[in-house]
């Protein structure tokens, strides 16, 4: 037990800061514990009652006092908040050119994905110093990715994608759990995140006999499910084309402009009448829903995402001023 470890290794670029906010936190509470406990034992002696009989002189307010004891713990509180804020946004924002990987949560497992096909089952190997972001989702009920060691978690929630990111910092091999309790298997729910070298993960993905990769995957069966004979490159099929269309604003006819990010395309795959592009029927847009497992959409939406030149990605636009054209009532997304 000497050897058990209060915290887990700090082994992303989070992890510092993270704990740092963490140890304030435990400061302040233990501070101000002390400081609380210490004036009721205080006062408790020097106002003892030593006579049934005794009636205590009345107290004049202090306002001075009222005011520093009621300002100091507001703008302490205000640190929490703003440092707490900054260090959320920065774990929850992915960084540009970040390496994508995909998990999917099942009872009672983990599904990770990477974009060169190679599929693993509670493990996910990873490069050291790289930008690492995590498009997941889950099959049945919700789940936690959670990594102590990077002091990164988020809810994996069923009907869509969440992401996080991370950049792990020490080569060696890390805890993965699910936290959020998810049925009578939960405890067992645990896997490994492997940080390597770069070589010698470029040595591990070669030696995996992988096949075909995400965005090949995708375009199969996106063309085994006819997908291509609506959606065409040139746009003149009945449906929108998708070429380019990945991260830019779609026009919807009910005037609001939506960008084409992974969440929408897999809500257009699943329900098409949900967002429907300005011109488009609904009626010529059939549903997959229950046709394709939650792996396949995202190997689909792996290769929307080739589709996309990476100088075509375009910065998220206002919502035009004018409306857009007028449209047949209905309409179809994607």
């Amino acid at each position: 037990m000497w050897n058990f470890p209060l915290f887990p290794d700090a082994a992303s670029s989070m992890a510092g800061q993270v704990d740092a906010l963490y140890f304030f936190l435990v400061a302040v509470s233990l501070f101000f514990t002390v400081l609380i406990f210490a004036g009721c034992g205080y006062f408790a002696i020097k106002f003892k009652r030593v006579d049934e009989n005794f009636i205590p002189a009345g107290q004049k307010d202090n306002m001075v006092l009222e005011v520093v004891w009621s300002v100091i713990p507001f703008f302490i509180t205000l640190v929490m908040f703003a440092w707490g804020a900054v260090i959320f946004f920065r774990v929850y924002t992915p960084p540009e050119g970040a390496m994508e990987m995909y998990a999917v949560g099942k009872q009672w497992m983990w599904k990770t994905q990477h974009p060169e096909g190679h599929r693993e089952i509670n493990e996910l190997h990873v490069p050291v110093g790289r930008d690492i972001k995590m498009t997941m989702t889950t099959e049945d009920v919700i789940h936690s990715f959670f990594i102590p060691a990077f002091r990164v978690k988020k809810d994996v929630v069923p009907g869509k994608y969440t992401t996080m990111w991370f950049k792990p910092t020490k080569v060696g091999k890390y805890h993965l759990f699910c936290a959020e309790y998810c049925g009578n298997q939960h405890s067992g729910m645990i896997g490994s995140v492997h940080v390597m070298e770069p070589a010698d993960y470029e040595a591990w993905l070669a030696g995996v006999n992988r096949g075909e990769t995400m965005a090949q995957a995708g375009e199969r069966l996106f063309t085994r499910l006819g997908c291509a004979s609506c959606h065409q490159e040139d746009n003149k099929g009945r449906c929108p084309t998708l070429k380019d269309i990945y991260s830019k604003p779609v026009p919807l006819q009910n005037g609001q402009r939506v960008i084409a990010d992974e969440s929408y395309l897999r809500e257009s795959i699943l329900k098409p009448q949900a967002k429907i592009v300005a011109g488009y029927q609904n009626q010529e847009m059939p549903t997959f829903q229950g046709q394709v497992s939650e792996d396949g959409l995202l190997q689909i939406v792996a290769y929307i995402k080739t589709l996309t030149k990476p100088d075509a990605v375009a910065a998220v636009a206002a919502p035009a001023a004018a409306a857009p054209k007028p449209a047949t009532k209905g309409g179809n997304k994607k």
